[in-house]
């Protein structure tokens, strides 16, 4: 969030569009890549709707044309864009995969949720017992 809207201050909303764009093509081409290796490796799990896999596959391979003639005529545009989805990475590391977290740390991540639930009007009950009692 950081990231776009510092892009947003200093671009223009086209080069934002472009940015999101091809953050959008790559994340909708992983999304299909994992359908295909589900499917290949989980055949028996439930699937309540199930296509046939020409469909993915065709569809990857428009995909790969997109994103390859995305990376040919604007490669600053999709670097950039790789970067703003990298900057998820420390984030996830820090809030999800590091288990064992100072309770220090533990606090500063329940505040800033508590906050950014109460910013978007979305707090659940527990996060406000406190103010409650």
């Amino acid at each position: 969030c950081l990231a776009t809207l510092i892009i947003m201050l200093v671009g223009d909303t086209y080069t934002l569009i472009n940015y999101v764009s091809f953050i959008n093509y790559l994340c909708y081409g992983v999304t299909i890549i994992g359908l295909i290796v589900l499917r290949w490796k989980k055949p028996r799990i439930f699937r309540p709707i199930k296509v046939n896999l020409l469909i993915p596959i065709t569809y990857l391979a428009f995909w790969a044309f997109l994103l390859i003639f995305s990376l040919y005529s604007e490669p600053i545009v999709c670097g950039v864009g790789l970067i703003i989805i990298l900057t998820g990475v420390p984030v996830f590391f820090l809030g999800v995969y590091w288990r064992n977290k100072p309770k220090c740390v533990n606090r500063l991540i329940e505040s800033m949720t508590c906050w950014g639930q109460k910013l978007c009007f979305v707090v659940y009950p527990q996060c406000g017992s406190a103010e409650e009692e």
